[in-house]
């Protein structure tokens, strides 16, 4: 697996590190984040998605709460390579 690290939430404290690395052969991103309460689960289940589409979240899935500061480092299909994403290094 080859993982390029993608950016951390600024001023993090070492026990507290939102990050993001991109999986550069499917694509996928991977998230270390803060974990969604259950009262924000329960909004979301409660919100919904699509119709007819079951509102549980499995045992091997959760919801993350991704802080908005960590938008900037998800690529976008325009973005070209631009190594000064991140603010601290692996």
């Amino acid at each position: 697996m080859t993982l390029k690290f993608l950016g951390i939430i600024s001023n993090t404290p070492t026990d507290e590190s939102p990050t993001i690395w991109l999986h550069e052969e499917s694509g996928d991103l991977l998230i270390q984040s803060y974990k969604a309460t259950e009262k924000e689960t329960e909004d979301c289940r409660a919100v919904g998605s699509v119709p007819g589409h079951s509102t549980d979240v499995p045992d091997h899935e959760t919801i993350i709460r991704l802080p908005a500061e960590m938008l900037k480092y998800i690529p976008r299909p325009d973005d070209g390579e631009d190594d000064s994403a991140g603010t601290a290094g692996p």
